[in-house]
């Protein structure tokens, strides 16, 4: 007899409530907030718009929207400090010169478990890797995997953000 996978939880620590397309509703947020992050960077685009372009082409609910917006203005306001970070634990590659994706991909997920302190590192760092499979090259899983598994091994055992980058 097969068995049928569990219900989808209402807080499914893979990005909240699912969908009927099966998608965790936080999960389709965070891939509208990188898709905002990803014009930003690398057009320079205005935010508001960009934001605004985003919930017309990606309808969502208010809750997803206001998620969305939380990491897209955080990792604005907080992006040469997160950069210091990914410059720290990633020193073979210059921030600049990291493809617009994998910077973008791990500025949300810092964000997220370092500066907000909103999402657990291990749901951070998995959903930073589910992003990478479904943007990134062929080598963005594991690259981003290792610098934020080192920035949460860092924090984990005490010297995280207090000792600064």
């Amino acid at each position: 007899m097969a068995r049928r996978p569990p219900p989808a939880r209402k807080n499914d620590p893979e990005g909240g409530a699912r969908e009927s397309g099966g998608i965790p509703l936080l999960r389709r947020a965070r891939m509208v907030a990188l898709q905002a992050l990803y014009e930003i960077d690398a057009a320079g685009h205005p935010p508001g718009e960009v934001l605004s372009t985003r919930f017309q082409a990606e309808p969502l609910p208010p809750e997803a929207r206001a998620f969305v917006q939380e990491i897209v203005t955080g990792v604005l306001a907080h992006r040469e400090e997160i950069d210091r970070l990914i410059q720290r634990y990633a020193p073979a590659w210059p921030v600049a010169q990291m493809a617009i994706i994998d910077r973008n991909i791990l500025r949300m997920a810092i964000f997220e478990f370092v500066i907000a302190r909103r999402t657990s590192p291990a749901v951070a760092i998995n959903e930073a890797v589910e992003l990478g499979k479904l943007f990134g090259s062929e080598s963005t899983p594991r690259f981003v995997n290792g610098v934020l598994g080192s920035i949460a091994d860092e924090m984990e055992s005490g010297d995280g953000r207090q000792s600064g980058p």
